[in-house]
């Protein structure tokens, strides 16, 4: 019976399966849909399914650099316990190597570790594991100078928090000063031409109802916005920052001083954007009595 890719979508989207998995099964059982969801439970396949709704929040952030290239993957578990786990960090540590050469997150979770699928890597580990578990966001920058840097560092490459930095003259020492600085600080863009035009009129508009409240004359206002905006990109651009290793400098400044001109720059922060809904102790006994 030829396998079909509605098929293969029904099978995955029923037990959580990966791809490769899903097709195999149904290849294996001639098309049966119940004999191939009987064949992945036996395989340890289908326990992803009843993972799959849980919030995977926790995990870590992996950066790897091959010469002017450099890579940030953050993986997701639902606990901080799994990030600690050395077999979890051998996971998250051989897909940024598989990130280095392919271009997105769809390309990354299609290629190939070990013989099998990124995606299929995830599914085993859900099933071995038993937490669900997620390939969430993958980063790539090119430069001159690319310097990385992760804080909290679980292990080599792996943190908490995942910054790269491209430049263009400077070295990796200042390199890493700069990749620290993102991390602490958290810039939304580079400059002023790279920071989102719908975010930069929501703030003036909001400077602008601030403004106005003190009843001053529109013109006035003006004037204090264009004060006001210097400020919040000040804050919110990175060249424009004062620097944190030393805050009598902006970034840019720094930068100038060490003929390094700051070109772009990735951060990942595990979890960021994830919300996570809390339950207290007694919801979460019932909950688990209910099965």
């Amino acid at each position: 019976m030829a396998i079909t890719a509605s098929m293969v979508k029904e099978l995955r989207d029923t037990t959580g399966a990966g791809m490769m998995d899903a097709k195999k099964a149904l290849t294996e059982n001639n098309g049966d849909m119940e004999a191939a969801i009987d064949w992945l439970r036996t395989k340890g396949l289908a326990k992803a399914a009843k993972k799959s709704g849980r919030t995977a929040a926790e995990g870590l952030v992996a950066v790897k650099v091959e010469g002017g290239h450099g890579v940030a993957v953050e993986v997701n578990s639902e606990t901080d316990f799994v990030a600690k786990n050395a077999d979890f960090q051998k996971m998250v540590s051989g897909i940024a190597d598989v990130a280095l050469t392919v271009s997105d997150i769809d390309a990354l979770k299609g290629a190939e570790l070990g013989g099998k699928p990124v995606e299929t890597i995830i599914t085993d580990a859900i099933a071995t594991i038993g937490e669900n578990m997620s390939v969430r966001r993958m980063a790539a920058i090119d430069g001159d100078v690319v310097v990385s840097y992760v804080h909290n560092a679980a292990a080599p490459g792996m943190g908490n928090i995942g910054v790269l930095v491209a430049m263009t003259g400077g070295d990796d020492a200042f390199g890493k000063q700069v990749a620290m600085h993102i991390a602490a600080t958290n810039p939304a863009s580079l400059s002023e031409e790279d920071l989102d035009p719908a975010v930069v009129e929501k703030e003036k508009q909001v400077q602008m109802d601030i403004a106005r409240e003190s009843g001053k004359p529109e013109a006035v206002i003006e004037k204090m916005i264009v004060g006001r905006m210097k400020k919040y990109m000040s804050e919110v651009t990175l060249v424009n920052q004062q620097f944190v290793i030393n805050p009598d400098v902006t970034v840019s400044e720094a930068a100038k001083e060490v003929g390094a001109t700051i070109t772009g720059f990735v951060r990942l922060e595990v979890g960021e954007g994830i919300e996570v809904i809390k339950e207290d102790f007694a919801a979460e006994v019932a909950k688990a009595a209910k099965g």
